[in-house]
């Protein structure tokens, strides 16, 4: 048993805690398998891969906000309403007001941060529940964007649209593949292979003996073995299609985001008054200025989102952004956030995101209707935090407590000492 368990340290980065951290992957690969299997093989074809991650990037954009808005300990219902609301006026300042799309791009950014301002500053200094500001946000940018649009559609030009329905280009040999996206598998697996040996180096500077060559070779196999096939689906798609841009723009933000809430003092901070605000604010803890980021940050991404869906779409419509906000907090719960603050991972909410996604996807190419679809859905966001809230409290296995634990690093300047030890991990920072 000792040997078993040492090699589930060693394949898993080097302690049993981390072994968890691919347990919602694995979970996430079970639900592809089996739907997979149901669907006859239409899951894994190409096109519709590329289909599902170009539509749910968008959500998967508001899953990172929500995680750190979440995180904080706080809820943003609005974020549905801001991206319609970001969206109208985006496609009304190219359409009508003849804004370059470049520009209208960062236009809609700034709607997004103001937006993201105006909600912080209820919720930061005022001190008003968050819960009860988004939710009055929910409905003063739904009745702006249906005001504004005057319950109408509005096109965008062709060149804003590729954030949302562009692919990466076709350049070089004719391989049979889309070049740019193999190129792009590669970089990935190239990058995975480059953290294995940094880990290992790491580890001989801190005097810790790293994991046995081959299981460090056997590791790197299996990522880059996944990234192979992943980049080969996305990459012999029909000509024309490969990996979206959305799906650029998420990985982008999802690196960027991951690297703030691991390694910088904000984002350790933002655990912190998640854990307990008070202890935070003690420790020196700028908890205002934690809230109103956390706030403006997701409404920021909120607008992307927003823009990122009118380009796949060719237009802005008054039914933009309906129900997004409940999808993105799913996402974000079912990728092991909680309840109350302090606990949750970028990575962990992606996973979650492409759980629900990949759920919907299955469920639909076996031809169920949109309404079961619904009821499906509710009943496994239920099922799973039900679950995992009486294991809890009965003191055994807990499904996203366990699982998604090891998605936190474990050195002192990662969020797992952010959320065990709030006050310190500030102080830290």
């Amino acid at each position: 048993m000792s040997r078993l368990k040492d090699l589930q340290k060693n394949l898993f980065g080097g302690t049993t805690s981390n072994a968890r951290q691919f347990g919602m992957i694995f979970t996430l690969v079970a639900i592809v398998v089996l739907f997979q299997i149901l669907t006859d093989g239409l899951t894994l074809r190409s096109d519709n891969l590329i289909a599902l991650f170009q539509q749910n990037s968008y959500i998967l954009i508001l899953a990172i906000g929500m995680l750190m808005v979440i995180v904080a300990g706080h809820i943003d219902l609005s974020v549905g309403s801001v991206a319609a609301f970001a969206g109208i006026l985006v496609a009304k300042s190219m359409t009508e007001w003849d804004l370059p799309w470049p520009a209208a791009i960062v236009f809609g950014l700034a709607i997004g941060a103001v937006i993201g301002a105006w909600q912080g500053f209820w919720v930061a200094y005022i001190g008003v529940p968050a819960f009860i500001v988004t939710l009055a946000g929910m409905l003063l940018f739904r009745g702006g964007n249906q005001f504004i649009g005057n319950a109408s559609t509005v096109p965008v030009p062709e060149g804003f649209r590729e954030i949302g329905s562009g692919f990466l280009p076709e350049f070089g040999p004719n391989t049979g593949y889309n070049n740019a996206t193999l190129l792009l598998g590669l970089a990935a697996a190239l990058a995975v292979v480059w953290r294995e040996i940094q880990a290992r180096k790491t580890r001989r500077a801190m005097d810790a003996d790293p994991a046995p060559m081959w299981i460090s070779i056997l590791r790197m196999a299996i990522m880059v073995g996944v990234i192979a096939f992943a980049a080969l689906r996305f990459a012999s798609g029909r000509v024309g299609t490969s990996f979206p841009i959305s799906g650029i723009i998420l990985l982008v933000l999802v690196i960027a985001y991951s690297f703030y809430t691991r390694n910088t003092a904000g984002g350790r901070h933002i655990y912190a008054v998640g854990g307990n605000s008070r202890a935070a604010e003690l420790s020196g803890v700028k908890l205002k200025r934690v809230n109103f980021f956390v706030m403006m940050n997701m409404s920021v991404l909120a607008a992307l989102a927003g823009m990122i869906f009118v380009a796949r779409s060719a237009a802005s419509g008054p039914q933009d952004g309906n129900g997004w906000e409940l999808d993105a907090i799913a996402a974000v719960f079912i990728g092991g956030a909680a309840v109350a603050g302090g606990i949750g991972t970028i990575s962990g909410s992606i996973v979650g995101g492409l759980v629900m996604a990949v759920l919907n996807n299955g469920l639909q190419l076996m031809g169920v209707g949109t309404d079961r679809v619904q009821i499906i859905k509710g009943l496994v966001l239920l099922l799973a935090v039900a679950i995992d809230v009486y294991n809890k409290s009965q003191g055994r296995f807990s499904i996203i407590g366990s699982l998604m634990r090891p998605f936190r690093r474990e050195d002192s300047a990662s969020p797992p000492d952010a959320e065990r030890e709030p006050a310190k991990a500030a102080v830290s920072g």
